[in-house]
């Protein structure tokens, strides 16, 4: 067994493979770049290596630097977590040369299944199923409209050497095929230094199902069951479980057996994983294979008992796998939500920044129910423009999927992070949505229930009273506290006031308190808006960030933050500024005129902090609906920013390069 091992990665990964790096007695080697200078895995590993400015391009994937750090520390092996090396076969060969050991698979599989075009044709071969298409190089947009044609549309356009999404287009039309070519080989260079895309038939209500293969270098293979990872948003996933709630065992079987049949074609040794498209009648189509460990890996470790980054580690260190196929059971579901730096509001742009709060969950399995959150951030720590926006990876597991799933709406609602825009709103809405826990699923599955964007759910009757009674009941105790205060000018030495009013929105919502007994805590009786009387409990306290406690018979975990005269209230994906005031003062408040915010409409916002990558019109230029204005790059992608109606260019405030922060004016409209 090793007794050093170097991580050629950053962020929550390269946390997670420390983990079981320590867990086996293993010293580890972190790397660094400038941005990351004082992140987390550097703390977290026994050794550092500086490898260079923040561009990812002058250091996480500069392979030199990473060897050099190997000799320094006399690292005996590297772990390349996801992204970055980790499926680079030259890298793995210049590894090899130097004697240090690569912790995945061998150069021959990853340059047969690590390039889409390549693996296309060897599970051709292989005969296993996969979706027509043409696995040619495609030269400029004019080739790729031609075939675009042949294939039939929708096309799917994607980058060769791609992943996470980046570098893939849906193409629907013409039009459609030479844009996404264009975009696809442009992120395509970007984010991998390769530029080939290849083009295949688009499975119309597709689900990605995928299955977690191991293998050994002694002829050993197995599969550890599948992933349902449908619920994806610009091709890049969000949210992924374990089992599939489509999968029956017949299926499950069959493409188990196929996925171990093509790591045995290719020598495979290592954790890798067979991602397919199943169609709505259970047929299932090769998409690709990751040869690496999947950001998703941690909900087949919740269900199978198997810490895959430990196996990965024996593997590569010669070892035979301890495990048969029939060793493998699939117990209870698992649930991984993907928390990232991008606001839901404004459809899901990235948002940078330092977390000055960040609180999770806490960890650990009670009452059947287990607990999970993957992370390489602590309070304090920066997300940077420079990365992949991912906080976190929250997991949990219980023996059925609904209490999985009802687990993660409890989690997510006590998971406090400010600082940053955030999509915790959405997962937290997207638990209690009804198609989602009926397990009726599709890639599509976000464009389908969202066509408009994410957008506040408004409460209804019943979460308005539990709103009313969390803000009221909160603030009297805020209150109270400020009455014990010493220095006081005139505290209040009368009955506590028994009405209330609690503003929600444009809403005024009566309550009244039947029966108190504070003591510090909370402890009401109270009716809210004519209703019956219900006890309401927490032991809360001013300054907490959560609420948790009961109203009636509803269990309640919120979030409370503070703001001019009351208080913002996250919980189940609701957010809404409450104010608790007398019925006097609320009547007042009626007649308080309605502050609209400032006209926009005749200029373009930069939605998200970005550099600008072109820009697509001039001044006095007619402009109609759907054309391009501008692109801006973010965290690796290419956002196009088109025109919402006919317009005429009046004046452009940006050029190609700038660097812009959120809400910069790019260009004003006549």
């Amino acid at each position: 067994m090793f007794k050093k091992i170097l991580i050629a990665n950053r962020g929550e990964i390269a946390c997670r493979v420390i983990k079981s790096a320590k867990r086996m007695g293993i010293a580890t080697v972190a790397v660094y770049s400038d941005a990351d200078r004082n992140a987390l895995h550097v703390e977290m590993a026994d050794e550092a290596v500086h490898i260079g400015p923040a561009a990812a391009s002058q250091s996480y994937l500069v392979g030199e630097r990473i060897i050099q750090a190997c000799k320094e520390t006399g690292a005996e092996a590297v772990h390349p977590g996801y992204g970055f090396l980790s499926e680079n076969a030259a890298f793995c060969t210049a590894l090899e040369k130097e004697g240090i050991v690569f912790i995945g698979p061998k150069p021959k599989a990853i340059r047969a299944m690590g390039d889409k075009i390549e693996s296309k044709k060897f599970a051709n071969e292989a005969k296993v199923n996969t979706v027509p298409g043409f696995l040619g190089v495609i030269e400029d947009a004019d080739h790729a409209e031609k075939i675009a044609g042949e294939i039939g549309y929708p096309v799917m356009i994607k980058a060769s050497a791609g992943g996470g999404g980046k570098g893939m287009r849906i193409a629907w039309d013409k039009s459609e095929v030479r844009d996404g070519f264009d975009r696809a080989r442009s992120e395509a260079k970007n984010s991998f230094g390769d530029d080939r895309v290849f083009i295949e038939k688009f499975i119309v209500e597709p689900r990605h199902i995928e299955i977690q293969v191991l293998a050994d270098a002694h002829g050993n293979a197995i599969h550890l069951g599948e992933r349902e990872c449908s619920i994806q948003r610009r091709n890049q996933k969000i949210v992924e479980e374990a089992p599939s709630p489509f999968l029956d065992e017949a299926t499950r079987k069959a493409m188990g057996e196929q996925a171990v049949a093509l790591a045995n074609a290719v020598d495979y040794q290592s954790a890798g994983t067979v991602e397919f498209i199943v169609d709505k009648d259970r047929n299932f189509f090769f998409l690709e294979m990751n040869t690496r460990l999947q950001v998703e890996h941690p909900v087949t470790e919740l269900v199978t008992g198997i810490d895959l980054v430990e196996q990965m580690i024996r593997v590569a260190a010669g070892e035979k796998l301890a495990i048969k196929q029939s060793d493998v059971k699939l117990t209870g579901w698992a649930v991984e939500s993907r928390l990232y730096a991008e606001d839901p509001y404004r459809n899901f742009l990235p948002s940078i920044g330092r977390l000055t709060r960040y609180r999770p969950p806490a960890e650990g399995t009670r009452e059947g129910v287990t607990v999970r959150n993957d992370t390489g951030v602590v309070e304090g720590s920066e997300i940077s423009m420079f990365y992949d926006p991912m906080i976190a990876k929250l997991c949990t597991h219980a023996p059925t999927r609904i209490a999985a799933i009802d687990a993660m709406s409890v989690a997510l609602d006590g998971f406090v992070v400010d600082g940053i825009e955030h999509n915790i709103p959405f997962l937290a809405s997207l638990m209690s949505h009804p198609r989602w826990r009926e397990g009726r699923l599709s890639t599509g599955f976000i464009a389908e229930e969202y066509p408009d964007g994410f957008h506040p759910a408004e409460p209804d009757t019943d979460e308005k009273a539990v709103l009313a009674a969390v803000a009221v009941t909160a603030e009297l105790l805020r209150r109270d506290r400020l009455d014990s205060l010493n220095g006081r000018v005139a505290p209040h030495s009368g009955r506590l006031k028994r009405e209330w009013v609690a503003k929600i929105g444009t809403d005024y919502v009566p309550v009244s308190i039947a029966d108190d007994q504070p003591n510090g805590s909370i402890n009401f009786i109270l009716s809210v808006d004519g209703g019956n009387a219900v006890p309401v409990r927490s032991e809360w306290r001013p300054g907490d960030a959560l609420w948790q406690g009961s109203v009636g018979e509803t269990h309640v975990t919120a979030q409370l933050r503070p703001i001019l005269n009351g208080m913002r209230i996250s919980w189940r994906g609701l957010s809404a500024d409450v104010r608790v005031m007398p019925p006097q003062t609320a009547e007042l408040d009626r007649l308080m005129p309605i502050k609209l915010p400032p006209d926009t409409s005749k200029m373009l916002l930069c939605p998200m902090p970005g550099l600008v990558v072109s820009i697509g019109v001039s001044e006095g230029q007619e402009v109609k609906a759907g054309e391009t204005l501008a692109v801006v790059e973010a965290m690796k992608m290419e956002n196009v920013l088109r025109a919402e109606r006919d317009l005429v260019v009046s004046k452009i405030n940006a050029k190609p390069g700038d660097s812009l922060a959120v809400d910069a004016v790019i260009m004003e409209f006549g």
